[in-house]
């Protein structure tokens, strides 16, 4: 076991290694929060102004990671409209490799002493009926607020890249790659898309300095005026061949003219021929918040798992 105050971006890659494992062994497994691209995308955007309130340990068995979990406190956060985003709850992310589910035991348990008096948060996912026994066993219940058509739980959605549509944009638009803009432009092109939102100039820096990054498989949509009006960053990870886009949004003054669409067709033929062969998308899954599943299905995503919420009150 492993609990360093040090915790950067070389732990976070045997983080990422752990998830290429279960990805290759049990992808219906894989946490959501868990994937090569979110941990890339979590830990370089919000750790420069968050991290003071994450708790990180890693699991190790004959000298290999085995299982990490990283609490996320209750914390606030100035956005970009100059409102406060304030988070009361303890959550946590977790992986396990399947060889090891009895680690999750030990994260539970270390999760109870850092979360204090807050309410503690944490999801499984459907397949994984040892992990939900597990959550059982240690005081957790089905969170059926969070797990109901109005909650705010995840579904990952998969498609394979062997036949992708040529992407069309309306006239005067046009795609382009990171490497063609400056960095904070990407950053505004995430506010935009996400306002209100918390996103800085130098979280969009570290996200860029975060494995696998590359400039050239984040990708956006300029208007004929030059704005930036989509934007998503595509993960590779060539060890599985697959990719995944995290995050995706359009600028809210341009939606409804297929943006996206196109911008996610651009997306998948740079990931395929950068070697990808399967593609990889969450997005809420409540069927009150349809927008980003309907997006999805249209480009031929289609869900292969899905969070299950647990509550234990503090």
């Amino acid at each position: 076991m492993a609990d360093k105050n040090d915790f950067g971006p070389d732990d976070v890659r045997l983080m990422q290694g752990l998830a290429q494992q279960v990805t290759a062994l049990r992808p219906e497994l894989v946490n959501i929060e868990a994937t090569v691209g979110e941990l890339a995308w979590i830990w370089g955007k919000d750790n420069a102004d968050l991290g003071h309130t994450w708790r990180r340990r890693l699991w190790y068995a004959d000298g290999a990671l085995v299982g990490w979990g990283w609490v996320y406190l209750p914390y606030r956060v100035a956005r970009s409209d100059g409102q406060f985003l304030e988070v009361r709850n303890a959550n946590l992310a977790w992986q396990v490799h399947p060889e090891h589910p009895q680690v999750l035991d030990d994260i539970l348990d270390w999760y109870d002493t850092e979360a204090g008096t807050a309410d503690r948060h944490v999801a499984a996912r459907a397949a994984d009926d040892n992990a939900i026994g597990r959550l059982a066993a240690h005081g957790y219940v089905h969170d059926a607020e969070a797990a109901s058509d109005t909650g705010l739980w995840c579904q990952f959605n998969a498609r394979d890249l062997a036949d992708v549509p040529d992407p069309v944009l309306p006239a005067g638009f046009r795609f382009l790659t990171a490497d063609e803009i400056t960095p904070e432009a990407a950053a505004q092109a995430h506010r935009d898309a996400w306002h209100p939102s918390s996103f800085t100039d130098h979280g969009m820096a570290d996200v860029s300095r975060m494995w696998p990054y590359r400039p050239d498989l984040h990708v956006l949509v300029a208007a004929p005026d030059r704005t930036l009006v989509a934007t998503t960053i595509t993960w590779l990870d060539e060890q599985n061949g697959t990719a995944e886009f995290e995050p995706v949004g359009t600028h809210q003054g341009y939606r409804r003219q297929g943006l996206n669409t196109a911008l996610l067709y651009f997306g998948m033929r740079q990931a395929r021929a950068a070697g990808a062969t399967r593609m990889l998308v969450a997005c809420l899954g409540a069927p009150a918040y349809p927008a980003a599943r309907h997006l999805y299905e249209g480009v031929g995503f289609r869900e292969f798992t899905r969070d299950v919420p647990h509550l234990r009150r503090a």
